[in-house]
């Protein structure tokens, strides 16, 4: 669910699946799940993603109960290379507005969102015994002030992108069934509507933004679509259409080692 404009998992002998550093193709794809260890139904659907689909990263929600449950399954599948999703709030609309429907702190007290930053990447560390592969934030909270500062210094001091802020890896998250005020999207969240985002992505590295579920348990807007999303990352035309593109599957893991085997190489 958008409250904020944001601007505009699969096996690992998938062929799609390379690593950086390789010569081709000149486009490489990191499709990332927001909202794992938010709920239950949440984490399946993020699962089944990545199992028979084409999600390679997810963002994790450590301050939900579900959070164990998909760290759990990550120590365990580690070709499923997962971030932190900070959850500084949510809001949602109402008549109209946007409210709030949980807040963790007030966004503009720089000291306790520092804070608060801190301790959610504790206990990621703790739960997941290793520091996060990227960082972003739900419903694209960063964008603004103080977060965005005191993210983009975490992310240079852990050396993982930040969304939408770090140079090399574009954003999109055009593969999302509602406007920014919450009206339906008819035909986004569809095979069709994601092979034509594949057609526009540009040379490089882009990170695509889903939030698959495998059931709608949760108080929130953005529900059905889920459901929706999780048929469509499964679905065997979508991969066919990234080898027919020449598109190749990875993950944040796989950026962030291919940049150190860079680095290594230009020292050598």
């Amino acid at each position: 669910m958008r409250a904020y404009s944001e601007g505009d998992a699969v096996p690992a002998d998938s062929d799609n699946r390379v690593h950086c550093g390789a010569s081709s193709p000149a486009k490489y794809l990191i499709v990332n799940a927001d909202d794992f260890g938010q709920s239950r139904g949440i984490n399946r659907g993020i699962i089944s993603a990545h199992r028979d689909g084409i999600v390679t990263s997810a963002s994790l929600m450590v301050r939900w109960p579900a959070a164990a449950e998909a760290a759990v399954y990550a120590r365990n599948h580690p070709s499923l290379s997962v971030g932190l999703h900070i959850d500084l709030g949510e809001q949602i609309l109402r008549a109209g507005e946007w409210v709030p429907l949980y807040t963790v702190l007030p966004l503009r007290n720089e000291s306790a969102v520092r804070d608060e930053i801190s301790r959610q990447l504790g206990v990621f560390d703790q739960l997941m015994g290793h520091p996060p592969t990227h960082l972003d934030s739900h419903q694209h909270v960063h964008l603004r002030e103080p977060v965005r500062a005191i993210l983009l210094d975490v992310a240079q001091r852990l050396g993982v992108p930040l969304r939408n802020c770090s140079p090399g890896v574009s954003y999109c998250g055009r593969f999302y069934g509602q406007a920014d005020d919450g009206t339906p999207l008819p035909g986004v969240i569809s095979v069709d509507g994601l092979i034509r985002i594949f057609e526009t992505l540009p040379s490089g590295y882009t990170e695509l933004a889903c939030h698959p579920a495998s059931e709608c348990d949760l108080p929130t807007l953005y529900s059905q679509e889920r459901l929706e999303e999780l048929k469509v990352l499964c679905d065997r035309r979508v991969r066919a259409a990234l080898t027919d593109q020449g598109i190749a599957l990875l993950s944040f893991a796989d950026l962030s080692q291919g940049r150190k085997r860079s680095v290594s190489a230009g020292h050598t």
